[in-house]
């Protein structure tokens, strides 16, 4: 079998229904597996924030990951494939950082052909992104979506009240 033009020997990149491009399994990947390192030019969330206007999109796109609060990776400078694999509700793969690198481990086993994703799971901040939730639209289909590429709510635990009356 020949080596895909893009990919790696885990996945190969071809259309996908989620989103553009996506990367699909080349072959059975065994739960634990490192897939692929997510690569790019490092540089700081100001300078993220300056190449990419959110509030001017229409819709959000772009091939970024955090590291840490000094360092964002942007996959569209010197990137990998990594930058193809798409956001699901109920991903198969998560993103694993270690010492400032990110890697893409399979969560479960991924039988050939099935397309490779990760929980993007955007930090909410207020503002634009709750101001304009279709800029963040998921199209994953999975039977659990949440309809959004932004991390799920948190949710408030309830005060704690005295017991229900007994009868």
């Amino acid at each position: 079998m020949s080596r895909p033009k893009r990919g790696n020997r885990f996945f190969e990149v071809r259309p996908s229904p989620i989103q553009g491009l996506g990367g699909f399994a080349a072959r059975l990947i065994p739960r634990g597996t490192r897939v692929v390192e997510y690569a790019g030019e490092r540089i700081t969330h100001a300078e993220a924030d300056a190449r990419y206007d959110d509030a001017g999109m229409r819709r959000h796109h772009t091939f970024l990951f955090t590291v840490d609060r000094d360092t964002v990776i942007d996959a569209a400078a010197g990137g990998g494939p990594a930058r193809y694999l798409n956001h699901a509700c109920e991903p198969n793969c998560a993103p694993v950082i270690e010492a400032g690198r990110v890697f893409i481990t399979a969560i479960r086993d991924i039988p050939a052909g099935v397309e490779l994703t990760y929980d993007y799971a955007y930090t909410r901040e207020g503002g634009a992104d709750e101001d304009h939730p279709e800029r963040y639209a998921c199209r994953c289909g999975a039977a659990r979506c949440r309809g959004t590429l932004l991390s799920p709510r948190l949710r408030r635990p309830r005060a704690a009240g005295p017991p229900p009356a007994g009868r």
